[in-house]
């Protein structure tokens, strides 16, 4: 069962990808599993941290940088200790036109995997990924959570699995537990 902090980032990311249409795109995963749902023309993971984007772009065997139409990024930006960096050589590898979602916590415990550095807003994931490059108006970000699913967040074991009899995923936009973006290279 996903946990409770997921279900709506998942549903609403998925009708993005729809809008998208995704079915003719090169998908590349940093890191996660999200990806491997969705019909595309090929998917490939790359595991942080043995595939370090904060160290470079990924290549081929030849050196060239790869590329891809879209990247995805969830649950992975806030434990690398240079996002910017990051978003920089991640940039490189997408296709002009190319896309690059991302999810990331925002309330939710300090989980190092090594590490637990950061936490964005939905207006924090707008001004991140304009200030490494991305068109304003090419950035769709979105949060979720509110108070009830905050305190799940407290209990143990964590995360909490959803629960359709006792969770409400009724929105309170001032108390986000999860925050997404879709940004388009142009």
């Amino acid at each position: 069962m996903p946990s409770i902090n997921r279900i709506v980032m998942n549903r609403e990311s998925q009708r993005l990808m729809q809008l998208i249409g995704v079915k003719d795109f090169a998908v590349a995963e940093i890191s996660g599993k999200w990806g491997r749902r969705l019909a595309c023309k090929s998917y490939e993971q790359f595991y942080f941290p043995e595939f370090d984007i904060r160290k470079g772009p990924f290549r081929a065997d030849n050196g060239r940088i790869r590329k891809f139409d879209l990247i995805l990024a969830n649950q992975v930006w806030e434990h690398l200790d240079r996002p910017y960096a990051a978003l920089s050589h991640m940039r490189k590898m997408l296709k002009s036109g190319g896309y690059f979602w991302m999810a990331v916590p925002f309330f939710i415990p300090h989980h190092a995997a090594p590490y637990d550095c950061s936490r964005w807003s939905a207006r924090g994931l707008h001004n991140l990924l304009a200030e490494a490059g991305f068109d304003e108006a090419e950035i769709h970000t979105d949060q979720w959570g509110n108070r009830a699913a905050a305190a799940r967040n407290l209990e143990k074991p964590w995360p909490p699995e959803y629960d359709k009899a006792r969770d409400d995923l009724t929105n309170d936009p001032n108390f986000p537990i999860c925050a997404w973006a879709l940004a388009r290279k142009t």
